[in-house]
């Protein structure tokens, strides 16, 4: 099991509320900067939260704030996912 971009934005979706299909949400959001997406931290914090309830991963809060892109996030989420097999 890992985590794929479709599923981090239909997370941040749901966390942060917007449109799945709003065009900053479109295409490859990869490495695209959450501030620029529109997400703050209070945004990633909810997200985080979202993200331990469906994948079972607890992102540590030193590299949350840490994070800058959706790819970042996706590898600490898939890195954990990987050390728990």
């Amino acid at each position: 099991m890992s985590m794929t971009i479709d599923e981090l934005r239909r997370i941040l979706v749901e966390c942060a509320g917007g449109d799945e299909t709003a065009p900053e949400l479109a295409g490859d959001i990869s490495e695209v900067g959450f501030e620029e997406l529109g997400y703050d931290s209070l945004a990633l914090i909810e997200t985080a939260s979202r993200i331990e309830r469906d994948f079972g991963v607890k992102i540590p809060e030193d590299r949350l704030v840490e994070v800058k892109t959706p790819a970042e996030l996706i590898g600490i989420v898939n890195g954990q996912l990987a050390g728990a097999l």
